[in-house]
């Protein structure tokens, strides 16, 4: 018996209605409760009743912290995801890259094409690239939706990757996957029918321009401007391009009480920067506070910390750039001071010596 509807022991369909019963509370929240969608579980566990219960489980908490319900409303920068939707292969079954959100796409797809043509199609993906976060996710949440994978152009550090991946891959996963060499055009049309297939990868599919990549389906990504990074937001900056060579600036001159933790997150342009936190005593004096001034990499990572103030007194955090004579410098930062914890007070009291 292969474990699928209509070829089951009564063994098999024994335990796929003790399944359903167990899971019956979370039944309607389910995209598709049907025999079909529940021994995909099954086949994913080998009819493991309690982990196929467990998994379950854990895939109902997925959809709602990753928000799967809306996730084919959501708009994903598309002008540089790589991959797309663009056709079938020889049983008509889809072919995509690696997305979670296609994954959705597929699923809503292959209902339509069991309207189309009677019978229920299965999910094929195609990708050039391995993400061990993808399988482990594809696994858990979408168990017997991959039918192959077809890895094509592979660089000579795929086999290394593909290596520490294989442990945290099911055998009948590994058994799906497929690197095809340098005849991989030849390879793809044994699977898949030219037309369902782009030029571009060997078959006879362009665009109504004639266009032999098939923009008008596939995205095939490409250097993300800066523009659109996305970039932490600070309270406030150096404006222009101060701190300018060979000088210093003072931030965060604030009263702070004894206790209190003194904290901040700064980020540098162009090239590294000192920094120091100092303890303001006589007008025009000031003693370091325990955060020597050193040079950071904060033009590379943002650069965090902290310091518990030992006395109360006004703290200054002094931007050095006086090493630098050629290279000027743009600081963000945010500062914050906290009041001090009560609870952590009388804490370091009773562990004061006296």
């Amino acid at each position: 018996m292969s474990g699928r509807v209509g070829d089951l022991s009564p063994k098999q369909a024994e335990t796929l209605a003790k399944f359903r019963e167990n899971v019956q509370d979370v039944l309607p929240a389910l995209p598709n409760p049907d025999d079909y969608f529940l021994l995909r579980w099954f086949l994913a566990w080998n009819f493991d009743l309690q982990k196929s219960e467990a998994m379950l489980c854990k895939y109902m908490e997925f959809r709602k912290t990753m928000d799967i319900d809306h996730i084919l409303d959501w708009q994903p920068p598309e002008k540089y995801m790589p991959g797309g939707l663009c056709g079938y292969d020889l049983t008509k079954q889809d072919l995509l890259k690696t997305k979670m959100r296609d994954c959705e796409r597929i699923l809503h797809e292959c209902d339509l094409q069991t309207e189309r043509v009677g019978e229920d199609a299965m999910c094929s993906l195609k990708g050039s690239l391995l993400l061990p976060q993808f399988f482990g996710l594809l696994e858990e949440n979408y168990p017997e939706t991959l039918k192959f994978m077809l890895i094509v152009t592979a660089t000579k550090l795929f086999p290394v990757g593909y290596n520490l991946m294989k442990p945290f891959l099911s055998e009948d996963t590994r058994r799906k996957i497929i690197v095809l060499g340098n005849n991989w055009k030849e390879g793809l049309l044994k699977l898949i029918s030219p037309e369902e297939l782009p030029a571009q990868f060997g078959g006879t599919l362009t665009d109504p321009d004639g266009n032999p990549k098939c923009l008008t389906k596939i995205n095939y990504g490409g250097e993300i401007p800066k523009s659109m990074y996305v970039k932490t937001q600070y309270e406030h900056s150096v404006v222009g391009t101060g701190p300018n060579p060979s000088e210093t600036h003072q931030a965060g001159q604030q009263p702070v009480s004894s206790s209190s933790p003194d904290r901040w997150q700064f980020s540098s342009d162009g090239a590294d920067i000192g920094f120091g936190v100092f303890l303001k005593t006589k007008m025009g004096e000031r003693q370091r506070a325990g955060e020597m001034t050193e040079r950071y990499n904060a033009h590379m990572v943002p650069e965090d910390g902290s310091l518990t103030c030992s006395e109360a007194g006004i703290y200054v955090l002094r931007f050095d750039n006086t090493y630098s004579f050629v290279h000027a410098k743009k600081v963000s930062f945010t500062v914050e001071a906290l009041l001090p914890d009560e609870g952590m007070q009388k804490y370091d009291k009773e562990l004061t010596p006296v």
